[in-house]
């Protein structure tokens, strides 16, 4: 039987719940943290970096691997790994909410900015929601333009200074750190912007289709819906 050994795992935190690091260039402080209460009603506080996902890791090719941002935009847009490590970088210190009621505190997490990308594609005016795709057999979520926008949103490729590995959405994964974590999309390959809103994997099974924490929405909130299940 292997035992969890928290001494041997280098991302256990000791001790409380981090602090900011101290060199703040490039650093966006997510304002969460700052919140007397760091617990959403329900939640916990791991020290911990679980593993959770719907279904398997997907195998990523990091040589043909792309992101690509389309639909309302002015400039669809594709990137390589290469081509993504090259645009300018952000540092975002946030808390981290699973709905399955974990939440990590204090992650610092290290990539693209979303708000910075784009204002690069040029997001038009109608467009009101997003659909992200993941490379885990088309997996998707859904995520209101407003959330995105955040400054603390970030396609990372680092966690806690180390790279991303694959079990945490590596090589790229999307960070909204005020939503429930399904809504960071991990192994995240398109965003397309639309004017209307469509559910993805959990949010069909019965998820809320924003997902903020602190307002408890954890499950669907369509009435119709709810009747009918």
């Amino acid at each position: 039987m292997n035992l969890y050994r928290p001494d041997t795992d280098p991302k256990y935190q000791h001790g409380g719940v981090p602090n900011p690091p101290s060199d703040s260039d490039g650093l966006v402080i997510s304002p969460d943290t700052s919140r007397s209460e760091r617990l959403p009603e329900g939640q916990h506080r791991t020290p911990k970096w679980p593993v959770l996902h719907a279904g398997r890791v997907p195998d990523v090719d990091l040589d043909s691997w792309s992101l690509r941002i389309c639909g309302l935009v002015d400039q669809e847009s594709v990137w390589s790994l290469e081509e993504f490590r090259q645009l300018p970088r952000t540092r975002v210190f946030g808390d981290f909410h699973c709905v399955t009621a974990w939440s990590r505190l204090g992650n610092l997490w290290e990539g693209v900015s979303v708000p910075w990308l784009l204002k690069q594609v040029g997001l038009r005016p109608e467009a009101k929601f997003a659909r992200i795709l993941a490379a885990d057999d088309e997996w998707t979520t859904n995520v209101p333009v407003a959330s995105l926008l955040e400054e603390d949103v970030v396609l990372a490729d680092s966690h806690d200074g180390q790279p991303l590995d694959a079990d945490h959405g590596g090589p790229v994964r999307l960070v909204v750190p005020r939503l429930f974590a399904w809504k960071s999309a991990k192994w995240i390959r398109v965003i397309e912007f639309t004017t209307d809103d469509q559910p993805g994997y959990w949010e069909q099974l019965g998820y809320h289709n924003v997902g903020d924490p602190w307002k408890g929405q954890r499950y669907r909130d369509d009435p119709d819906w709810l009747a009918s299940h």
